[in-house]
Parts: structure tokens; sequence; C-alpha cells
């Protein structure tokens, strides 16, 4: 998905010292486009923290009314730096991009796309679907592998049933479970379902941050309360979660992880850069048409290359970080 926000923020996003506890992002409202577009809940990045191990980037959407809102339509636009993670709940969205790469992306199953130089995609709900609901989440590059070349991986991970929950695990390792998609840095990303009235209780590797995005109400994490669409924050050395669902309905939430990223980032728009200059460069080169990014072909819309916000004029400085104020304080 693009970050089609009109005047998109350039962010420094540092390292950010663990904390003691659970500690709840709270999501803030994006409108994707015009006033018929969905609206997606962002918890990362944000002021209190700008990532959770590599994960830098978590939109939270629907369930949306596709006759109310007409879906999701993103014409072909730009990736660096990073690698895209689309999971879905409900509907079907259509992906092409500029590799060649054609594919549905339906519940259950991850597609992972690596912009590293560049790449180029867009991304259409299909006309069976009447709702949209998912999660689409970006991962820094490290600096070894920042211009990777393009690459897509798709993969359906077999849902197991655990006591209390039904566990797939679409990244990384988690309760026996191990997927093939290869990432750049070691990471987690798996969905949790816990029944009714249920807890679950998972081992994880103390050397991960860890991230739990809420996607029901009545979940705990750990014993904090966390409300829909919020993202509850492990720090590094919890050697255990406790997912309890205390509504009479099932409860779904995301677990993402992976060891701290040690590098600076600068994120702007749908570029992910180590530079203010990094972000011009991909900019320019994308309005330009350059091959870095390529174009995608066989997207049915009117606009066939989304074009990118104007920079700012002044340097946008980095954002303060809460939560090391916190701690230095």
């Amino acid at each position: 998905m693009s970050n089609v926000e009109t005047q998109p923020q350039e962010t420094v996003c540092p390292t950010t010292p663990p904390t003691d506890g659970v500690e709840v992002l709270e999501p803030r409202e994006v409108p994707l486009g015009g006033p018929r577009a969905m609206t997606v809940r962002r918890t990362l990045p944000q002021r209190q923290r700008s990532l959770i191990g590599a994960w830098c980037f978590a939109d939270h959407y629907g369930p949306d009314d596709v006759g109310a809102t007409g879906g999701m339509d993103v014409p072909p636009h730009p990736h660096c730096g990073l690698q895209t993670v689309s999971w879905l709940f409900t509907g079907e969205i259509e992906h092409r991009d500029s590799l060649g790469s054609h594919a549905l992306v339906r519940p259950g199953a991850v597609n992972l796309m690596t912009g590293g130089l560049g790449i180029a995609h867009s991304e259409v709900s299909t006309p069976g679907t009447t709702v949209l609901h998912g999660a689409q989440l970006w991962v820094a590059l490290p600096e070894a592998h920042r211009n990777a070349p393009k690459d897509f991986q798709h993969h359906e991970p077999r849902p197991i049933r655990l006591d209390g929950a039904t566990l797939s695990v679409f990244l990384g390792s988690l309760a026996g479970q191990t997927s093939p998609v290869e990432t750049f840095t070691p990471l987690l990303g798996a969905e949790v379902t816990v029944d009714a009235g249920a807890s679950v209780e998972l081992a994880l590797d103390p050397a991960y941050e860890h991230g739990v995005l809420a996607d029901s109400e009545g979940l705990t994490v750990n014993g904090t309360a966390t409300a829909r669409s919020a993202m509850a924050y492990l720090p590094t050395h919890t050697h255990t979660l406790v997912l309890a669902n205390t509504s009479d309905e099932p409860a779904r939430a995301l677990l993402l992880g992976g060891p701290p990223f040690d590098e600076e980032i600068v994120m702007w728009w749908n570029f992910v850069g180590r530079s203010h200059e990094d972000i011009v460069a991909a900019r320019d080169e994308w309005m330009a048409h350059s091959a870095r990014f390529g174009e995608v072909e066989g997207y049915a819309g009117d606009v066939q290359h989304l074009p990118a916000p104007p920079i700012p004029a002044v340097r946008i400085r980095p954002r303060g970080n809460a939560a090391r104020h916190t701690r230095d304080s």
C-alpha cells in the first residue's frame, strides 16, 4: 500500500532504548485519498516509538465497506529501502509490480515485496470484494542490503491449534512453526486468534522486541488492556507473551518482532533512506520515470504513475523520541 498522505512528514527514526513492561502505542487515523477513501489507523512510526525491530510502518484498516468507500485503488507508486508485507483478514487485493509479478492478496497468505534500490506496484481491491480488512506493514532494509534488487514472495502458512488459540506464522519462527519467506534481518510475523474467554502463552525470543497489534477489543497483553488497532510494545528480555481474551467472541492480533534495529533511517512518503538527500534523489528519479523503479504493466486505472508530493522546502528536523527522553531524564 502506498502512503498517499498529501503532506507526508519526513521522519528520522532513531533506535529506541528498551522500556520496562508493556507500552501501549495508540493509533492515529490517516485518510488515504479523497472524501470517500478508506481511513487507516497507523501505529508506526510515531513520536513515542519509531521502529519495532526492523518493522517501521504499520497500518490497520477495516472492516471497510467497499460499497461506501470504493475500496482500495492505488495507482502505480514507488518504494525503496524497504520490504512491504501485506496481510488480509477479509477481502482480496490484486497486486502488480514492475518486476512483472501479478498476484492476489488473500486472507491467510502473506505477500512480501522487496523494494531495495527501487520497485513500483499497484494495489486494487477485486470486484468481488465487499469488505476489506487487514494490515499493511513495512520493514526497513539494513544498510548492507538497502539497494537489494526487486523481489516478490508469496506464502500461505498452515494454521496450527494451540491451547486456547490458533496461530499462523508468516515470517520467522514461533511455537515450532517456521516461515520460508526470506528477509534481510531476523523478523517475526504471526497472526494469533484467541478463543472467547481464553488465553494463550507463547515463548518469545528475548533478543527481540515485540509489538502486538490488536485487531479486536477485549485483548490483554501480559495483563495490560489493549484497545482495537493499538500496538502493545514489549521490550527485549521479555521471555513470555500471555495474550488473553476477555470477550465472548474470538479475538485476533498480529504479533511482530525482531532484534532492535541499530541504524538511523529517514522515512518520507514511500521511501526509506539514510539522509534527506537520499529521499530527494529517489523522488526525482521516480518523477523522471527512471529505470530504477520501472513500470507497472496491466493497471487499468487512469493514473499510471502516481505523482510524488513536493519535498518540503526546509529540511525537517528529526522528531523527538519521547521514550528516549523519558529514559534519559
